[in-house]
């Protein structure tokens, strides 16, 4: 700094001081004024330390609060202190007129006073700056530790909430049904669950959108939620929910509210400008939590549900563990087939088809039987509507066609012009299954069996029409000269259409009017099979068709039979099911038989 002007001549006054403080502590703190408005400032103190220094008595507390007001002010640094006390000592007393030798005593003392404040203010202000920092700090924590917990609860929300419907999803489901399985002190306590899911949702996806169905779902979940007061409903996904009914008394507890689910989805519901009415099946198991999981609740309940579903729908299903059990027997034989098929433990009987004119054997039907390793042998009522349930009477059907042909292609002619046919059932899959010609001809190929002697049985609810790729199949196969036969015909839909516009060689007329044969020929019901039959091997021979009769096990049966014109006949009347060595013998002895006897 430059040096103070002497003291001799004028003097520049409280405003020249004040102008030189304020160019001396400029810089040394971020001031928010203006450089007027610190000189005013800083004038305003030095007027006052001018009063402190003329004042009788002296009173040195001056400099202490004007050491407060810079601090005040934000000049609050070391160096700000620093040029204070400096320009204070080497101008003050000059720019005020006042001499040093008088005064020097009362400067030095408000020096250290101004100097006292400042220290003390600047303390202060750092000590609330700190504190004010830990506030900060505290209230920042708080916050955080606040919007971690929300960020969490958020999160954990949605990791345990259906983002469509907002209802517990299958994680939160899982938690709470374990929790009241192994939660503390619920040994005897009983649970209940509700499986449930919309009947035919797939038709309003697939009709009005995925929108629309999402907005039934919606409105599904909260009628549910309405339904069954406080209990959990979770939605699994798609259209399945699941209700969790804690500490049951009884298994009526569990229908109530799955009665009452029934009930609240039943109402129509208006959904974006549509009405729309559905209903749901509802699988429900209850019982005690002790000897049960989790994941065994959870698979009764999905087994029931689908009872429900395959009785119709609308409706709920209590689980039965006899039923259960049969169930899963039937999974684990028909997931056996494709195994058994791999180790030949299929094989095949033989059951004499016999003319009723001459006691002939005129064809065989191909029965399929299955050699269990630990079931033992299985007849075909045991696995066939397993195998079509699942499509793997395709294979199986395959198999049985390829080894009847191959055995039948070395019997003998026996005592007729011609030997026997084989006749070989097609399942509804397999009619309407595409090569169906193709594989007919690779077989015939193969084992050299020449086409009319095989003879192809399809039932009549194989033909709900005759137009389509199945018909276009029978027709090649009848061309080739592939017999074709309507099996337990009068027991499906007895369309005569398919027996004018189908290639059909033969009806098989199923043995439930067959059993009325055995009463009395006067018993009015006897009188009406035999009418009956009668009027079918009428239309049958109209048609140019034979007509052989399933399920004769009397000569009283046979003579009838044979009065009313049928052709032929299937039964243990004229021969149980048996092996291809079976059906050789009873070829021999035709061959050798003269004259032949027909079975009585």
């Amino acid at each position: 700094m430059d040096d103070p002007p002497p003291v001799t001549g004028s003097r520049p006054g409280p405003g020249s001081f004040a102008r030189a403080w304020a160019k001396a502590v400029s810089g040394t703190s971020y001031l928010p004024v203006t450089q007027e408005q610190l000189e005013m400032f800083l004038q305003g103190l030095t007027e006052r330390l001018a009063a402190a220094l003329r004042a009788e008595p002296f009173d040195p507390r001056v400099g202490h609060q004007v050491g407060i007001d810079l601090v005040t002010a934000h000049i609050a640094s070391a160096e700000g202190l620093g040029r204070t006390i400096e320009v204070i000592q080497l101008r003050l007393l000059h720019d005020l007129g006042l001499v040093a030798e008088e005064v020097e005593d009362r400067m030095a003392r408000l020096l250290a006073t101004v100097a006292t404040g400042y220290a003390r203010a600047l303390r202060d202000r750092t000590l609330d700056a700190q504190e004010s920092l830990r506030r900060a700090a505290m209230v920042a924590r708080a916050q955080a530790e606040r919007a971690l917990r929300d960020s969490e609860a958020r999160f954990r929300h949605q990791a345990t909430h259906d983002p469509l419907t907002d209802l517990p999803n299958r994680t939160l489901f899982t938690e709470r049904l374990a929790a009241a399985i192994h939660g503390p002190g619920h040994a005897d306590h009983r649970v209940g669950l509700c499986f449930l899911d919309l009947d035919r949702f797939k038709v309003v996806n697939d009709s009005l959108g995925h929108h629309v169905g999402d907005l039934l779902l919606v409105s599904v979940a909260r009628r549910l939620r309405e339904a069954v007061g406080g209990h959990l409903v979770a939605r699994l996904g798609g259209d399945e929910f699941v209700i969790l009914v804690e500490r049951t008394r009884c298994t009526d507890d569990v229908v109530r509210v799955a009665e009452a689910a029934l009930r609240a989805i039943d109402r129509p519901a208006l959904v974006d400008g549509h009405e729309l009415t559905v209903s749901a099946s509802v699988g429900i198991v209850e019982r005690p939590v002790a000897g049960t999981t989790p994941s065994d609740l959870m698979r009764a309940a999905d087994s029931t549900l689908h009872w429900a579903k395959a009785a119709g729908g609308a409706r709920w299903e209590l689980f039965d563990a006899d039923r259960n059990q049969q169930e899963l027997a039937r999974y684990a034989l028909s997931a056996a087939i494709p195994t058994a098929l791999e180790r030949g433990e299929f094989y095949l009987d033989y059951q004499p088809l016999t003319s009723l004119r001459d006691g002939t054997m005129v064809g065989v039907e191909a029965l399929v039987r299955w050699r269990h390793p630990e079931l033992g042998e299985l007849r075909p009522d045991r696995f066939i509507g397993l195998a079509e349930e699942t499509g793997l009477i395709v294979p199986l059907g395959g198999w049985v066609l390829a080894d009847a042909a191959r055995e039948a292609e070395n019997w003998p002619a026996g005592g007729r012009p011609a030997a026997p046919f084989v006749s070989v059932n097609l399942a509804v899959r397999q009619v309407h299954r595409p090569g169906l010609v193709r594989q007919v001809l690779q077989v015939l190929e193969r084992t050299g069996l020449p086409p009319e002697r095989l003879q192809l049985e399809i039932t009549e609810s194989a033909m709900m029409s005759t137009t389509g790729e199945p018909v276009h199949a029978l027709r090649a196969l009848a061309d080739m000269g592939v017999r074709i036969a309507i099996d337990d015909f009068g027991t499906g839909y007895s369309n005569l259409a398919y027996l004018r516009d189908l290639p059909v060689t033969e009806l098989k007329i199923a043995g439930n009017f067959v059993a009325g044969l055995r009463g009395c020929p006067s018993d009015p019901k006897t009188r009406t099979d035999e009418r009956i039959l009668a009027s079918l091997v009428s239309l049958a021979h109209a048609l140019d068709l034979t007509v052989t009769v399933e399920g004769v096990e009397t000569a009283a049966q046979a003579d009838r039979l044979r009065a009313i014109g049928c052709d032929a006949a299937q039964g243990w009347h004229f021969g149980r099911p048996g092996p291809t060595g079976q059906i050789l013998d009873r070829l021999d002895r035709e061959r050798q038989a003269a004259p032949l006897f027909i079975p009585r």
